[in-house]
């Protein structure tokens, strides 16, 4: 019965967000209600807030996801790849499977337009992709053994989702322009390889860029 009633949780929340993400995107984040959200998706304002503290988060709704990804990317990489190889690997292939956090498309684009046309989704997109790199910074920290505030492993966490956001300024300028899809890829592919052999090469030497043997690391 547990699985059940969690099961349908996740349901109940991938609906309330999916119908505002619908209604953010046809008329823009302010001109929203919680109450239109609530009757559409056949629920109470206090559910919608059961699940979302804030109305902005029924948007940005894949933090946790994206988090978990990046977390997998590192703790799961194979014997003989640093974190660096590892976060590499994983935006390429997060690029080539059309995961919305990396790989831009047209659809995508109109997200961010939303989210550029009001104040407060901007800040909730600083506050996520902020949240992500101290992740990383963390990580990056505890696999290379050294303090979790090492100025070190903030500066790499920083020069590594940089990558992301240049990528999706790259996909971004490539969408208004018109290109189609595959061009795009292609586009945000060359940013995301030009982007970290430059961190390789700024990196070497760090214990950032070295494979280090983690218990449970595939070998």
């Amino acid at each position: 019965m547990a699985g059940l009633r969690e099961r349908k949780k996740q349901e109940t929340r991938k609906r309330i967000s999916d119908i505002a993400t619908g209604l953010f995107l046809s008329r823009g984040f302010d001109k929203v209600t919680v109450a239109e959200i609530a009757e559409l998706a056949n629920v109470s304002k206090m559910t919608v807030f059961n699940y979302f503290a804030r109305k902005e988060d029924m948007l940005f709704d894949r933090e946790d996801e994206a988090l978990a990804l990046v977390e997998r990317a590192i703790a799961e990489r194979p014997a003989g790849a640093s974190p660096v190889d590892a976060l590499h690997v994983w935006m390429r292939r997060a690029l080539g499977e059309g995961y919305p956090m990396i790989a831009v498309s047209p659809g995508v684009r109109v997200f961010w337009r939303t989210v550029d046309a009001s104040p407060v989704l901007r800040a909730r997109a600083r506050e996520v992709f902020d949240k992500i790199e101290a992740r990383i910074a963390q990580l990056l920290a505890a696999d290379a053994q050294v303090e979790s505030d090492d100025p070190g492993a903030a500066l790499a966490a920083a020069m590594i989702w940089a990558v992301q956001r240049v990528t999706y300024a790259v996909g971004n300028a490539a969408v208004d322009r018109g290109e189609p899809v595959d061009h795009v890829r292609r586009r945000q592919r060359d940013a995301i390889d030009r982007g970290f052999a430059q961190i390789t090469a700024g990196l070497a030497g760090t214990p950032y860029a070295r494979a280090a043997r983690r218990p449970g690391a595939r070998r």
